[in-house]
Protein backbone atom coordinates (compact mmCIF):
# COMPACT_ATOMS: atom_id res chain seq x y z
CA UNK A 1 0.00 0.00 0.00
CA UNK A 2 2.81 1.91 0.92
CA UNK A 3 4.80 1.68 -2.47
CA UNK A 4 1.15 2.40 -4.07
CA UNK A 5 0.90 6.00 -2.43
CA UNK A 6 4.38 6.30 -3.52
CA UNK A 7 4.04 5.11 -6.95
CA UNK A 8 1.19 8.13 -7.01
CA UNK A 9 2.83 11.03 -5.03
CA UNK A 10 5.61 10.18 -7.90
CA UNK A 11 3.56 10.73 -10.51
CA UNK A 12 2.28 13.82 -9.43
CA UNK A 13 5.87 15.63 -8.93
CA UNK A 14 6.97 14.34 -12.22
CA UNK A 15 4.18 16.05 -14.21
CA UNK A 16 3.60 19.09 -12.39
CA UNK A 17 0.97 21.14 -14.45
CA UNK A 18 2.47 23.39 -17.38
CA UNK A 19 2.50 27.15 -16.62
CA UNK A 20 1.03 29.67 -18.55
CA UNK A 21 2.80 30.82 -21.76
CA UNK A 22 3.89 35.13 -21.14
CA UNK A 23 2.96 38.20 -23.33
CA UNK A 24 4.99 40.73 -22.04
CA UNK A 25 4.45 44.17 -22.81
CA UNK A 26 7.26 46.73 -23.28
CA UNK A 27 5.39 50.30 -23.61
CA UNK A 28 5.10 53.76 -21.89
CA UNK A 29 2.20 55.63 -20.80
CA UNK A 30 -0.09 54.84 -23.32
CA UNK A 31 -0.15 51.08 -22.50
CA UNK A 32 0.78 51.90 -18.84
CA UNK A 33 -2.60 53.21 -17.99
CA UNK A 34 -1.90 56.80 -17.48
CA UNK A 35 -5.01 58.37 -16.11
CA UNK A 36 -6.90 55.28 -15.85
CA UNK A 37 -6.97 52.22 -13.13
CA UNK A 38 -4.44 49.95 -14.36
CA UNK A 39 -6.99 47.43 -15.17
CA UNK A 40 -8.76 49.43 -17.71
CA UNK A 41 -5.85 49.88 -19.43
CA UNK A 42 -5.07 47.76 -22.99
CA UNK A 43 -3.16 45.04 -22.05
CA UNK A 44 -5.46 43.98 -18.90
CA UNK A 45 -8.33 44.12 -21.00
CA UNK A 46 -6.18 41.52 -23.33
CA UNK A 47 -5.61 39.43 -20.46
CA UNK A 48 -9.15 39.14 -19.72
CA UNK A 49 -9.42 38.11 -23.17
CA UNK A 50 -7.48 35.08 -23.13
CA UNK A 51 -8.79 33.90 -20.47
CA UNK A 52 -12.14 34.19 -22.37
CA UNK A 53 -10.64 32.24 -25.29
CA UNK A 54 -9.16 29.89 -23.24
CA UNK A 55 -5.72 30.86 -24.56
CA UNK A 56 -3.03 29.17 -22.43
CA UNK A 57 -1.62 33.20 -22.16
CA UNK A 58 -0.86 35.24 -19.45
CA UNK A 59 -0.23 39.13 -20.08
CA UNK A 60 3.16 40.81 -17.64
CA UNK A 61 2.64 44.71 -18.48
CA UNK A 62 5.86 45.93 -17.91
CA UNK A 63 4.69 49.61 -19.47
CA UNK A 64 5.96 52.64 -17.44
CA UNK A 65 4.80 56.32 -18.54
CA UNK A 66 7.56 58.56 -19.59
CA UNK A 67 9.26 55.68 -21.22
CA UNK A 68 11.81 55.83 -24.15
CA UNK A 69 13.11 53.63 -25.86
CA UNK A 70 16.43 53.97 -24.70
CA UNK A 71 14.68 52.82 -21.24
CA UNK A 72 12.77 50.35 -22.37
CA UNK A 73 16.31 48.61 -24.28
CA UNK A 74 17.79 48.91 -20.60
CA UNK A 75 15.09 46.96 -19.08
CA UNK A 76 14.43 44.54 -21.27
CA UNK A 77 17.48 42.40 -20.76
CA UNK A 78 16.25 41.55 -16.98
CA UNK A 79 12.66 41.14 -18.02
CA UNK A 80 13.54 38.47 -20.31
CA UNK A 81 15.07 36.60 -17.76
CA UNK A 82 12.09 36.99 -15.42
CA UNK A 83 9.40 36.41 -17.53
CA UNK A 84 10.20 34.07 -20.45
CA UNK A 85 7.86 35.55 -22.62
CA UNK A 86 6.74 33.47 -25.72
CA UNK A 87 5.62 37.02 -26.83
CA UNK A 88 7.11 41.19 -26.29
CA UNK A 89 4.92 43.49 -27.67
CA UNK A 90 7.00 46.86 -27.61
CA UNK A 91 5.02 49.56 -28.06
CA UNK A 92 7.79 52.96 -27.47
CA UNK A 93 8.85 55.26 -29.52
CA UNK A 94 6.46 58.46 -28.67
CA UNK A 95 8.68 59.89 -25.98
CA UNK A 96 11.22 59.84 -28.43
CA UNK A 97 9.61 61.85 -30.70
CA UNK A 98 7.93 64.22 -28.48
CA UNK A 99 10.94 64.76 -26.81
CA UNK A 100 12.42 65.20 -30.27
CA UNK A 101 15.50 62.79 -29.64
CA UNK A 102 17.75 61.24 -32.36
CA UNK A 103 15.48 59.04 -34.40
CA UNK A 104 18.81 57.11 -35.65
CA UNK A 105 19.05 56.20 -31.51
CA UNK A 106 15.05 55.32 -31.35
CA UNK A 107 16.16 53.02 -34.48
CA UNK A 108 18.99 51.21 -32.83
CA UNK A 109 17.02 50.71 -29.40
CA UNK A 110 13.66 49.24 -31.11
CA UNK A 111 16.24 47.24 -33.51
CA UNK A 112 18.31 45.74 -30.32
CA UNK A 113 14.85 44.66 -28.07
CA UNK A 114 13.66 43.08 -31.44
CA UNK A 115 16.94 41.08 -31.36
CA UNK A 116 17.10 40.41 -28.02
CA UNK A 117 13.57 39.35 -27.89
CA UNK A 118 13.90 37.16 -30.54
CA UNK A 119 17.34 35.39 -28.86
CA UNK A 120 15.35 34.68 -25.58
CA UNK A 121 13.10 32.54 -27.89
CA UNK A 122 10.17 34.93 -27.86
CA UNK A 123 8.14 36.28 -30.80
CA UNK A 124 7.66 39.62 -31.53
CA UNK A 125 5.55 42.64 -32.10
CA UNK A 126 6.01 46.08 -33.06
CA UNK A 127 3.42 49.04 -32.34
CA UNK A 128 3.82 52.13 -34.35
CA UNK A 129 3.32 55.72 -33.23
CA UNK A 130 2.46 59.24 -35.16
CA UNK A 131 3.35 62.57 -34.20
CA UNK A 132 1.43 65.69 -34.26
CA UNK A 133 2.02 67.25 -37.41
CA UNK A 134 3.17 70.43 -36.64
CA UNK A 135 6.57 68.49 -36.43
CA UNK A 136 7.19 68.68 -39.53
CA UNK A 137 9.40 66.43 -41.62
CA UNK A 138 10.33 64.74 -38.29
CA UNK A 139 7.08 63.60 -37.95
CA UNK A 140 6.97 61.58 -41.20
CA UNK A 141 10.32 59.95 -40.46
CA UNK A 142 9.65 59.35 -37.09
CA UNK A 143 6.43 57.52 -38.48
CA UNK A 144 7.89 55.51 -41.21
CA UNK A 145 10.96 54.66 -39.36
CA UNK A 146 8.34 51.68 -37.14
CA UNK A 147 7.47 50.48 -40.67
CA UNK A 148 11.08 50.02 -41.49
CA UNK A 149 12.06 47.99 -38.42
CA UNK A 150 9.47 45.71 -39.36
CA UNK A 151 10.42 45.22 -42.80
CA UNK A 152 13.43 44.68 -42.22
CA UNK A 153 13.17 42.56 -39.07
CA UNK A 154 10.50 40.52 -40.80
CA UNK A 155 8.07 41.59 -37.47
CA UNK A 156 4.54 41.98 -37.21
CA UNK A 157 3.89 45.88 -37.12
CA UNK A 158 0.59 47.70 -35.77
CA UNK A 159 0.72 50.54 -38.10
CA UNK A 160 -0.35 52.76 -35.47
CA UNK A 161 -1.54 52.08 -31.54
CA UNK A 162 -3.58 54.70 -31.46
CA UNK A 163 -5.24 54.45 -35.20
CA UNK A 164 -8.87 53.95 -33.90
CA UNK A 165 -9.03 56.58 -31.66
CA UNK A 166 -6.94 59.28 -32.70
CA UNK A 167 -9.70 61.55 -34.68
CA UNK A 168 -12.22 60.98 -31.62
CA UNK A 169 -11.01 63.81 -29.23
CA UNK A 170 -13.93 62.78 -26.82
CA UNK A 171 -12.14 59.48 -26.04
CA UNK A 172 -8.92 61.67 -24.80
CA UNK A 173 -8.13 62.67 -21.55
CA UNK A 174 -7.95 66.80 -21.26
CA UNK A 175 -4.47 66.69 -21.81
CA UNK A 176 -5.26 65.48 -25.37
CA UNK A 177 -2.69 62.59 -25.19
CA UNK A 178 -3.72 60.06 -22.96
CA UNK A 179 -6.99 57.85 -24.00
CA UNK A 180 -9.74 56.98 -21.86
CA UNK A 181 -11.07 53.87 -20.07
CA UNK A 182 -13.24 54.02 -23.01
CA UNK A 183 -11.01 53.84 -25.61
CA UNK A 184 -9.46 50.73 -24.43
CA UNK A 185 -10.65 48.25 -25.93
CA UNK A 186 -10.94 50.26 -29.42
CA UNK A 187 -6.93 49.82 -28.95
CA UNK A 188 -7.22 46.44 -28.05
CA UNK A 189 -9.27 45.05 -31.20
CA UNK A 190 -6.66 47.21 -33.24
CA UNK A 191 -3.83 45.35 -31.90
CA UNK A 192 -5.19 41.61 -31.33
CA UNK A 193 -5.71 40.97 -35.33
CA UNK A 194 -1.82 41.72 -35.58
CA UNK A 195 -1.07 39.45 -32.45
CA UNK A 196 -3.44 36.79 -32.12
CA UNK A 197 -1.94 34.56 -34.77
CA UNK A 198 1.49 34.49 -33.05
CA UNK A 199 -0.62 32.64 -29.81
CA UNK A 200 -1.17 29.54 -32.01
Amino acid sequence: MRFALFLVALLFTATPALAARTILVMGDSLSAGYGIRPEQAWPSLLGQRLTEKRLDYSVANLSISGETTAGGRARLGAALITHKPAVVVIALGANDGLRGLPLGQMRDNLNAMVDASRAAGAKVVLAGMRLPPNYGPYATDFFVSFKGIAQSKKTPLVDFLLEPVASKPQLFQADNLHPLAEAQPLILDHVWPTLAPLLK
